[in-house]
């Protein structure tokens, strides 16, 4: 990874990177068809999580926004910095708090959910209709009672 690259927590109720965030999920979303949220969603649920970002020379290039239980709301990385190791940071960050890390993905997104398989997520089951567009998802899970992080810090030296 860049030595230019920063991380942050964005404690919940705070407004910091939230309006990047939003350019960055649009980014993605206008180039790849996903992360299709409103606005009104998307900053409630932001704004309710604990927020793990990255920065390059102080713009933003990845976060992920995360539920007290250790549920992604949302992960992205600008398309510019993939394969830099950032996503798999950002879950491991994740991992560190929680004993066990879950989310949805959609079943037509063979990006992330190669992305959540390679990193030990399990698919637990599909659900029809789960989003507001009625697209179907996945949702996955990683770890367990034990081990998580010690996993997923192997992982991420790799």
């Amino acid at each position: 990874m860049s030595v230019n690259i920063d991380s942050r927590v964005v404690p919940p109720g705070s407004d910091e990177f939230v309006d990047e965030a939003w350019l960055l999920k649009e980014q993605i979303h206008d180039r790849e068809g996903v992360l299709k949220q409103r606005w009104d969603f998307f900053a409630d649920a932001y704004r309710r999580s604990t927020v793990h970002c990255y920065l390059h020379d102080r713009k933003l290039v990845g976060f992920a926004a995360v539920r007290r239980d250790g549920y992604i709301l949302f992960l992205a990385v600008s398309p510019a910095h993939r394969g830099e190791g950032i996503g798999k940071r950002l879950v491991a960050r994740v991992a560190e708090d929680h004993r066990t890390v879950t989310c949805h993905a959609r079943t037509t997104n063979e990006n992330a959910l190669q992305f959540y398989e390679h990193l030990g997520f399990e698919i637990k089951r599909r659900i029809d209709n789960y989003y507001e567009d009625r697209g179907d998802a996945y949702y996955l899970k990683l770890g367990s009672d034990t081990g998580l992080t010690d996993r997923l810090s192997e992982f991420v030296r790799r």
